[in-house]
């Protein structure tokens, strides 16, 4: 197994669940704009180490979702400033370019202190 990325949820906005609705949620480093800050789960910014891909797995505290779309921003705003969203809905066309989408499965639990990891099988 080899880990693209790793990283652990340090905090969380106040609103951070409120797009549970639209089956997401959004990661961002401490340089989060203020309007912004109270819909994320936030982290350190940390390294990409090679390509995120369709067919790759996010692990989130183990439980395993397949990844079918990768938006041509994530890369950059990804290692850059700490920033994704991923969107649990199983489409494999891009609609944001910021957005890892994953198989369309129950999203689950996200908590201060829980591990994302996105690995190479």
């Amino acid at each position: 197994m080899n880990i693209i990325y790793e990283n652990t949820i340090k905090a969380m906005g106040e609103c951070a669940q409120e797009f549970r609705e639209e089956n997401m949620f959004v990661l961002f480093g401490d340089s989060a704009p203020e309007e912004i800050k109270d819909f994320c789960y936030w982290v350190d910014v940390a390294p990409i180490h090679g390509t995120i891909a369709p067919g790759q797995v996010l692990k989130v505290d183990g439980q395993c979702y397949r990844i079918t779309a990768v938006g041509g921003e994530v890369p950059t705003t990804l290692a850059g400033l700490g920033h994704c969203s991923f969107k649990f809905s199983g489409q494999t066309e891009v609609e944001l370019l910021g957005t890892i989408y994953v198989e369309d499965k129950p999203m689950p639990d996200i908590q201060v202190g829980t591990v994302l990891q996105i690995v190479e099988e």
